[in-house]
């Protein structure tokens, strides 16, 4: 038995049963595949694969026991590639993050600066998705650390940590009417209104407040990227509601914004790892410089499973939008 084997069987389940994927990923070829996993199932003496003619099409009873063994053995053999690293070269190596773009763009740049300097021979490698896609990627062992807000605390496989609160603003143009008036969700609701996709930054809560009153949102326009949704407030197209976070009174001066917290409630961000996976030394460092609370004490603790020494929701800050109570730049 040796490693290739594990990898192509993990591989044709991740890419579908499709082995000619599984070989694209594995840089080999189709037959390779196919052999390799043969001789995997001849030497455990089960078959892994339900087939159809040369084509798999599913996991037998057995395989569906053995496939997340084998996962945890190709996560533990990375585990000691790392820790072999760690050793060899402590203030090298390579940082993979995979975040949304909320935090790509707004949250993260302060932290990486201040861990560049830190550690000038780590190589960063930031990956921008969905949520789900940033909890794929931290489970399949492509990231070693994931930020997100929505999402992360879903998945068993992944300890999810509170680093930061924050609440939507509101933005218009300077003399919307929607800034003339006190803001409320009837308000809003006589507004097309230009808000983020469902299931990025926040949405979930958006639609509830809106269900919950009773109103019907007109979403005109729906992005992924806060930038796309200032960019379509600007040219008049609706009222705009973003995280706070991306409000930058001092670049986004055709804008005004109010917070509406109230309206919205607060939002927790996460910064996720996987379950059992090991961390090199300048990993906690850079958790800790873009989240303080999560101390290296922390965060250890939380992968033994001890949830009750994480950080709580409460210690985490709350960013809000700089300005007063009309959003002007303040």
């Amino acid at each position: 038995m040796n490693f290739q084997q594990l990898r192509s069987a993990r591989e044709a389940v991740r890419c579908g049963f499709n082995l000619t994927d599984a070989a694209h990923v594995l840089h080999t070829s189709q037959p390779g595949v196919s052999r390799q996993i043969r001789e995997l199932e001849e030497e455990l003496g089960i078959d892994l694969f339900v087939r159809s003619g040369k084509r798999l099409t599913g996991l037998t009873e057995p395989g569906g026991l053995v496939m997340p063994i084998i996962e945890r053995v190709l996560m533990e053999s990375r585990n000691l590639r790392l820790a072999g690293e760690e050793f060899a070269a402590q203030r090298r190596g390579r940082l993979t993050i995979a975040a949304t773009h909320t935090q790509a763009r707004y949250a993260l740049p302060e932290a990486l600066q201040d861990f560049r300097a830190q550690f000038p021979g780590v190589r960063l490698h930031l990956h921008q998705g969905s949520p789900k896609q940033v909890a794929r990627m931290l489970i399949e062992g492509d990231a070693d650390v994931g930020i997100a807000t929505e999402a992360l605390a879903d998945y068993p496989q992944l300890v999810a940590l509170p680093c930061y609160r924050w609440t939507h603003s509101v933005v218009a143009p300077p003399g919307h009417p929607v800034l003339q008036e006190p803001l409320t969700l009837e308000a809003l609701a006589r507004h097309p209104l230009i808000t983020y996709d469902t299931g990025f930054t926040g949405r979930t809560r958006i639609d509830e407040a809106f269900a919950g009153a009773g109103l019907e949102a007109d979403i005109a326009l729906a992005a992924m990227d806060a930038d796309v949704i200032k960019t379509y407030v600007q040219l008049g197209m609706g009222v705009g509601i973003l995280a706070s976070v991306a409000f930058e009174a001092e670049r986004d001066t055709c804008l005004r914004a109010v917070d509406a917290g109230a309206l919205f409630g607060i939002n927790q961000t996460r910064l996720a790892v996987r379950q059992g996976s090991f961390l090199r030394n300048f990993v906690y460092a850079f958790i800790e410089a873009f989240a303080p609370t999560l101390t290296r004490e922390v965060v250890e603790r939380a992968l033994k499973g001890e949830p009750e020494a994480g950080a709580h929701a409460d210690d985490a800050p709350v960013h809000f939008v700089a300005g007063d109570d009309r959003g002007e730049p303040g």
